[in-house]
């Protein structure tokens, strides 16, 4: 499989090519960030000067970039028809639209976390959700990240409130709280917390909490190592190999629907 890494040159982009070299697989080429201007990250990599050299030089694009640069790739992977793993966080309503629209002509898997534990727990979440009444169990999520992320929730918290509200029947920003201060009154019933923490290098943290007034669930995912992400991503894309054009998740890859 020819595997093309936008991102390259980021925190899991290193990853990626590790994973990719023990696969077997081939690298078509690599994409920094639009104005970087950094060298390829090893003497055999080839950077491509744009998205569209990228996906037309490969079967399938591993996608960890930012937001900014979403709706352009998306043009790209829909023009040329080439598979794309996405896991670029922190998109706008345009982005979101931009990837619906190239999942019409290739097979787009998305996901906030490539990780199949966390896979896991959203599926535990969404079933916890159902059984635990709003009325009755407060759900709040909080993550910590290392200081440099740029987001905030983070996307894999973003995507763990959005099974809590899915499985209650309602929308996630009509009942989203985040970052309470100050004098902020009772919380309201069915409200989904969200606390962001930030420091050192901690690779990502995740803990979902349903508490009622005679109990409490706790759902956590605790990554050690990136490599979890690279190597659930590149599963991803030997995943879609043969798949029909469609908007996919992790939850497809790893057969939970």
């Amino acid at each position: 499989m020819r595997i093309g890494v936008a991102g390259i040159n980021g925190r899991v982009g290193g990853l990626l090519l590790d994973e990719i070299r023990l696969r077997g697989d081939t690298l078509a080429g690599g994409l920094d960030r639009p104005g970087a201007g950094r060298a390829a990250p090893a003497p055999d990599v080839t950077m491509m000067a744009s998205i569209e050299a990228l996906a037309s030089a490969s079967d399938v694009v591993v996608d960890f970039t930012v937001a900014g640069t979403v709706p352009a790739h998306a043009e790209a992977i829909a023009h040329y028809r080439v598979a794309w793993v996405l896991g670029t966080t922190g998109l706008s309503d345009v982005a979101r639209e931009a990837v619906a629209r190239a999942a019409r002509h290739a097979p787009v898997v998305q996901a906030a976390n490539f990780s199949a534990g966390v896979a896991l727990v959203l599926e535990l979440a969404a079933r916890a959700a159902a059984a635990l009444p709003a009325d009755q169990y407060d759900a709040e999520i909080v993550e910590m990240h290392h200081r440099q992320k740029l987001d905030a929730p983070s996307g894999t918290a973003l995507a763990i409130g959005e099974a809590v509200a899915t499985a209650r029947g309602v929308r996630l920003s009509d009942v989203r709280e985040c970052g309470r201060d100050g004098v902020t009154g009772a919380r309201a019933d069915g409200a989904i917390g969200f606390a962001s923490l930030r420091g050192g290098q901690i690779v990502g943290e995740h803990t979902l909490l349903f508490t009622s007034a005679d109990e409490q669930v706790v759902l956590s995912h605790r990554a050690f190592d990136r490599r979890t992400f690279a190597a659930g991503a590149i599963r991803a894309a030997h995943w879609t190999a043969g798949r029909a054009p469609g908007l996919y998740g992790m939850r497809d890859v790893l057969g939970l629907t």
